[in-house]
């Protein structure tokens, strides 16, 4: 069967270990790969070359940025992009079903959600909350932008309709846990970061909405803002006691027990511990806080992106 008129946009930095396998269960579905590197020191690039990827290399700031500077950089040839990460790769259901309806889609739908299937010390994780969690991956070229956030960003559709399509993107990530617990330390600070603008609206975004009644994102997203507004380390423990018992992690065993409470409480505990610690030193000032941060954290505020 012939490609399907898809980009696949790709973030990458030495990223050797995963990129093969997500190229590899991509080439067959998209007419065209995009690479979008942070100046890779590994043989990232040259696995993408083997696959004749589009190679273009950006310095990194954070997703939101990466992924809006190539939709504004790149001129696209194909109808559509797919977001997919270095460590995600597409099942065979996922690819069939693109297959089967791809050319049925009405020039009205303009965005595809997709279920992510996250990985966890080698098994999927399906209770808990993690599964399925619908995300917007595949949208026309121009219908639609990453809005601005350092973290948890979204996928947003200017206009038109969306759509779902079954099966799943995987999310398995083949790191060691000193590796997850270095990344998450520094997702903390993110989340540190994106806390206060969120507080005191330091820039101006367009977010994907929060909504109970909403879709599967948005509603993800008005269950964050509630969880936002609890008071400082109680709320990592109410978090830890929701997902483990209300949502069922405990039945993934000592795994599940051990996701639960690196992810919804160690570090959650952690990004409320560098929160107070932007209080303690500066107090609760809107403009104190601003400067602190500002002259603290790299890229911080965001430039303009859009």
């Amino acid at each position: 069967m012939s490609k399907l008129s898809i980009t696949a946009l790709i973030l990458t930095y030495n990223e050797e270990l995963h990129l093969d396998r997500c190229l590899s269960s991509i080439n067959e579905i998209c007419d065209t790969i995009l690479i979008v590197d942070s100046f890779s020191n590994d043989n990232t690039l040259k696995i993408a070359k083997n696959y004749k990827a589009h190679i273009i290399q950006n310095e990194w700031v954070n997703h939101a940025y990466q992924i809006n500077w190539a939709l504004n950089n790149f001129n696209f040839s194909t109808d559509w992009v797919f977001r997919i990460d270095a460590d995600e790769y597409v099942s065979s259901e996922l690819i069939l079903n693109l297959q089967r309806q791809f050319c049925q889609l009405s020039m009205d739908v303009k965005g595809i959600c997709i279920n992510r299937l996250m990985y966890f010390m080698n098994s999927p994780l399906k209770r808990g909350g993690m599964y399925p969690i619908k995300h917007l991956r595949l949208w026309r070229v121009g219908s639609a932008y990453c809005e601005q956030r350092w973290m948890d960003e979204r996928m947003k559709l200017t206009a038109g309709k969306l759509i779902e399509v079954e099966g799943d993107l995987i999310d398995h990530n083949l790191n060691n846990m000193t590796w997850w617990t270095s990344k998450h330390n520094n997702y903390a600070t993110k989340e540190m970061l994106d806390f206060f603008d969120n507080k005191y609206s330091y820039f101006n975004k367009d977010s994907v909405k929060a909504s109970f009644w909403g879709r599967p994102e948005e509603r993800r997203r008005w269950v964050k803002h509630q969880y936002l507004n609890l008071p400082l380390f109680i709320r990592p423990f109410l978090f830890f006691l929701y997902r483990y018992f209300i949502q069922l992690a405990i039945l993934e065993g000592k795994r599940g027990f051990i996701w639960t409470f690196l992810q919804c409480f160690w570090y959650r505990f952690l990004v409320d511990v560098k929160i107070n610690e932007v209080y303690q030193s500066v107090g609760v000032n809107k403009e104190e806080v601003y400067s602190f941060l500002n002259k603290t954290y790299k890229n911080f505020p965001l430039k303009n992106k859009n």
